[in-house]
């Protein structure tokens, strides 16, 4: 167009930047860039939203800032790619600041947050920010929105708003998404209603992809229902002819593991990549060593990491801990935690594991050395925490906890739980397992 003596315009530019954003290094889209301020069209505000959006989609992010900074007209639109550019690059707290500071916000805004909140891992900021939208008038969540909040619902077990998300997509259509119907599937296997993740999945019939076929499987794996994965699997490949990826043999060797198939597992493992060409990554093999473990064949999984062309990591090493305190092996467990202390020198769960494993042993000199390292240190246990749903909101619990607003009726309710049991002659029981858990807590 350039070569015809055709100049661009504001609507050129409007559509050049989106595509630079597809490519892999930005110097087209620094090009483009500086095309726009000699043609003059730098103060519209179209094209000037287009280049902040391509600066942000390539992790561009103070770029996109100085673009923003600087223009003198602002719409909606510019907002939410600003916006998305910090949730997209993992600066929650970037994106909130300017999200409070929004004077108006549509569901685009809305979902940028919670979509940003729940792909960074923090689900419960996610929850919270949509039930906060919930209360927003004149806001309705669409298909991507729902998309963003059941992965969250899915993590945190927070089943009634889940429910409550399923019941709105469903009235609004917007499980004929696909994408909205695996978010369905998988929130239910998370939270436990397996029963009801196999009816979404059978009602999503011919549209089913990839993912769904996962998602089922892993949850049935995950539920103990370990024949029926594999059934499914079978299904899968015969009567859908849909070829498996990496992630379905997670679901798959996760089954075998739960049933204690290890022969299957093998057989499984071995055909990823004869039959389908798909190298194991780290995962599979941390899978295999759970299912030899758990099978009480400790030195065959260590044997197996040996074999491993990559460097075994924590989840692989921690397998094999895991199973050496199930089945009290404290040679391997010393060699497990040895590697374990140098990936993780920060982690308490790897010195409390071989501590728990010596005591078993009645090796008391391991648990004091133990004790004395982590002293030294200075590696403490943090306090494990407890999440209940009630009234469609997530409440966090730790040890003696008072920080919830209602911590003196909710006391006042153990005391009489307690009272009832006592009544009943079982409060000797009871306080030898609180005893026995307090000293738990001080060994750990």
């Amino acid at each position: 167009m350039c070569l015809q003596n055709c100049q661009p315009n504001e609507l050129s530019f409007t559509f050049l930047f989106p595509a630079c954003a597809l490519l892999p290094s930005p110097l087209h889209g620094q090009i483009i860039h500086a095309s726009l301020v000699k043609s003059g069209f730098e103060a519209d505000c179209f094209a000037s939203t287009a280049l902040l959006d391509m600066y942000a989609k390539l992790r561009m992010l103070e770029w996109a800032r100085r673009v923003f900074d600087e223009m003198s007209v602002r719409n909606l639109p510019t907002w939410n790619a600003m916006l998305s550019g910090y949730s997209r690059s993992g600066d929650m707290k970037g994106s909130l600041e300017l999200f409070e500071s929004m004077q108006e916000r549509n569901v685009v805004s809305w979902t940028a947050m919670i979509s940003g909140y729940s792909q960074n891992g923090q689900y419960r900021e996610a929850l919270d920010m949509f039930l906060r939208m919930e209360k927003e008038k004149g806001v309705k969540p669409n298909e991507v929105t729902i998309a963003s909040v059941l992965p969250a619902c899915a993590n945190l077990g927070a089943l009634e708003v889940g429910e409550r998300i399923e019941g709105y997509a469903r009235a609004n259509g917007l499980l004929q998404n696909l994408y909205v119907s695996n978010c369905v599937l998988e929130m239910y296997a998370r939270c436990g209603k397996i029963e009801v993740a196999r009816r979404v999945f059978d009602n999503m019939g011919k549209r089913r992809n990839l993912c769904s076929w996962n998602s089922m499987i892993t949850g049935l794996a995950v539920h103990g229902k370990c024949n029926d994965a594999l059934e499914l699997y079978d299904k899968m490949l015969q009567e859908e002819g849909t070829a498996p990826d990496d992630v379905t043999f997670v679901g798959l060797l996760l089954a075998c593991t739960h049933g204690g198939m290890v022969e299957r597992g093998q057989e499984l493992f071995e055909s990823m990549e004869k039959e389908y060409g798909i190298a194991p990554k780290l995962e599979h093999y941390g899978c295999m060593i759970d299912l030899l473990g758990r099978a009480g064949r400790l030195q065959e999984a260590y044997d197996f990491i040996k074999t491993m062309p990559m460097k075994p990591d924590s989840a692989v090493w921690g397998a094999l801990l895991g199973a050496c305190s199930f089945h009290n092996n404290v040679e391997l467990a010393e060699k497990a935690a040895e590697f374990l202390f140098q990936l993780e020198p920060w982690n308490p769960g790897n010195f409390v594991i071989l501590s728990n494993i010596y005591a078993s042993a009645g090796r008391w000199d391991g648990v004091a050395r133990l004790r004395m390292v982590m002293k030294g240190c200075q590696i403490t246990k943090a306090a494990g925490y407890s999440l209940i749903e009630e009234g469609g909101e997530m409440h966090k619990f730790i040890v003696e906890d008072k920080s919830h607003p209602r911590c003196d009726e909710i006391y006042a309710v153990l005391d009489q739980v307690l009272t009832m049991m006592k009544v009943k002659d079982l409060s000797t029981d009871f306080e030898s397992e609180l005893d026995e858990l307090r000293i738990m807590e001080l060994s750990s």
